[in-house]
């Protein structure tokens, strides 16, 4: 490939191709192939499938497509006559596939009760005037997409990750050609810094700006690193988008090396996404049989080669420094900055590292414009945001917004809501790292000086929504408990100092707190985020500093009273008992309990005998109409 005239031309062809085939298609069915949607049994339902179309001599194409956002509703099944809209039927299963085959692909019939939503085709999701042209359908209909602006995820669910040619329809390399044949690196440069692009792998750092100091570091060779160490619990950001779009990663990559002047690449990812592996693998290897990586890149004279390195599933080595370390074949462990990488990163060259998000961004930037971007978010936070929304929210899934949203119009308008009769209790932002934000902050704007100042941080995007039945003070050990375990131990505020956090928090759960353990949490947590020697250690005891400025009141009640507020931390208070008014007499409560505690007759009012009561919990916590509380 040599110009961006003949990638244009390609495209143009492929369109052609595309058109001439469905005027002889009976039907093109796409089924969601991510991670999430084969969990929930994708794959079974592609082969059921498969095999009606065969019974029916159909000469329907069956494809597959990446995650589309919407996990709660996997798996996923489009379908798309010639000529007609793209319908797409939710939570389907083998009996539900077959159904569909016979009813809406032979016989013309959309099946209203499992649909759904009807995706309108000819514009794109992120309504940008410029992206009219690619034809990819969007969902404007439902709730779960109208307030949302896909630049990132613009592609996942809606192309076959696997196919170079279905990407390069949609506009794919475009940005690339773009930048290799008509602009400077320097021009490049300015267009991202220009941007307000920002990484979005955790602190925040000008994009532009990380390029720049790179490229202006003196060296024979330089390196470009992709962060896909995608380690927090509740986080599934960076998969989604390797799996669902791997070619725009490489893309942004392409355009980054060619900025700061790397001639080779590494995409650092965990070996537990072995899809996001294996749809990679395919891309680089679709990529160099296209000329888009390797010498020469359209007739630029520019040289770029990319390898993937596998990760051993380390927290530790999201931070940069440890990552290197893994790439060079070393424990990875963080080394103290500065030298920061831009100056000796890997094997001693300037190195510059972004993460996948941050890599997918970049493509939209260059092909639009920086103007085109600043006009999404805000002054200081400009562009979209991909969060995983996850824990008691209706509409469980990925999301993209522009920076700014509040947290109550993510959780309610996007996410709709919790479930009938729980309330909101608070929101972890930002993975283990992160803080909790209470429903008092819902109308924070989600940008990262916001977050900060509230205690929490942008993070990667983890958002999990906590109800009433959650104990904070549970939550801030959990995730001590996971930062304190992934901790390399290299430096002592993080080894012992959290390990010791962990040991208070394990003695106020168990009902053994003392008078002075918040202060002694606080203190310590202080300590630890200021001397640690990498952010890991700096950014653990947000969890917990974040729910004692919050949820100080559940602390005191754990510590003073020696109750668990939500009923969770076993061993606290008296035996439960059930609220004989509010029991519908489910029978739930009895099922969990590990005694046999609980009796009843179903649909009446159980009791709890004292003396066989472990005050475990269970009971409560299955109990659908919170009527089991402690004594």
């Amino acid at each position: 490939m040599k110009s961006l005239v003949e990638l244009r031309q390609l495209r143009s062809e492929i369109d052609n191709k595309q058109a001439a085939a469905q005027l002889n298609l009976k039907a093109k069915i796409i089924v969601g192939m991510g991670t999430c949607g084969i969990a929930a049994g994708a794959r079974e339902i592609f082969e059921a499938i498969e095999e009606e179309l065969q019974k029916g001599n159909s000469d329907a194409v069956l494809t597959r497509t990446g995650c589309i956002g919407m996990c709660e509703q996997e798996p996923l099944v489009d379908v798309q006559l010639p000529g007609g809209d793209r319908v797409t039927y939710g939570k389907v299963t083998k009996d539900d596939a077959i159904r569909i085959i016979r009813e809406h692909v032979l016989g013309g019939a959309v099946v209203e009760d499992k649909a759904v939503a009807r995706c309108i085709t000819g514009k794109q999701q992120t309504g940008h005037e410029l992206d009219q042209q690619a034809r990819i359908p969007t969902y404007d209909d439902l709730d779960f997409y109208r307030k949302q602006y896909r630049i990132v995820l613009a592609n996942c669910g809606r192309i076959n990750p696997e196919s170079i040619d279905q990407y390069i329809a949609v506009g794919g390399y475009e940005a690339c050609a773009k930048a290799l044949t008509m602009m400077s690196p320097e021009a490049v440069i300015a267009e991202v810094k220009g941007a307000g692009l920002r990484g979005r792998g955790g602190a925040g750092f000008p994009t532009g700006l990380k390029w720049e100091l790179t490229r202006k570091t003196p060296s024979g060779k330089k390196y470009l690193i992709c962060n896909a160490d995608e380690g927090d619990p509740g986080a599934f950001m960076d998969r989604s988008l390797l799996e669902g779009d791997p070619h725009r990663i490489i893309e942004g990559m392409i355009i980054a090396a060619y900025a700061i002047g790397a001639s080779e690449g590494y995409i650092y990812v965990r070996a537990e996404y072995p899809l996001a592996i294996r749809r990679l693998q395919i891309a680089i290897e679709q990529a160099k049989a296209y000329g888009f990586l390797g010498k020469d890149l359209f007739g630029s004279g520019f040289d770029f080669d990319l390898k993937i390195k596998k990760g051993a599933g380390a927290f530790v080595c999201g931070e940069e420094t440890a990552l290197m370390a893994s790439i060079e074949g070393k424990r990875g462990m963080p080394r103290p900055k500065p030298p920061f990488p831009s100056v000796s990163g890997l094997w001693g060259r300037p190195t510059n590292i972004n993460n996948v998000e941050t890599f997918g961004s970049v493509p939209w930037i260059v092909k639009h414009g920086a103007e085109a971007y600043k006009a999404v978010g805000t002054e200081k936070s400009t562009g979209t945001k991909v969060f995983a929304l996850t824990g008691k929210v209706k509409n469980t899934g990925l999301v993209e917004v522009p920076m700014g949203m509040t947290i109550r119009e993510i959780i309610y308008d996007i996410g709709g809501g919790l479930d009938e009769g729980k309330e909101l209790k608070a929101v972890q932002i930002g993975g283990p790292s992160g803080g909790c934000i209470p429903r008092d902050l819902l109308d924070l704007p989600i940008d990262y000086e916001s977050l900060r100042d509230a205690g929490a941080m942008m993070g990667s995007g983890g958002m999990v929504v906590m109800d009433n039945s959650t104990c904070m003070v549970d939550v801030a050990r959990f995730f001590l408990k996971f930062t304190q375990s992934e901790s390399c131990g290299k430096c002592t505020p993080c080894r012992e100092g959290t390990k010791r956090m962990l040991e208070i928090l394990d003695r106020i759960c168990s009902g053994e707190g003392r008078e002075g353990d918040i202060e002694l949490l606080e203190e310590l947590g202080n300590h630890i985020c200021h001397t640690s020697l990498c952010q890991l250690g700096g950014s653990a005891p947000n969890p917990v500093l974040s729910t004692i400025k919050y949820f100080r009141h559940e602390y005191e009640a754990h510590i003073k009273d020696k109750r668990c507020l939500a009923n969770v931390c076993a061993g606290m208070g008296g035996a439960y008992v059930i609220d004989q008014q509010t029991c519908i007499g489910c029978g739930l409560c009895a099922r969990v309990c590990p005694t046999g505690a609980v009796s009843g007759e179903r649909k009446q009012p159980h009791v709890i005998s004292e003396q066989l009561c472990l005050s475990c919990g269970a009971c409560a916590q299955k109990c659908p109409v919170s009527a089991i509380v402690q004594a």
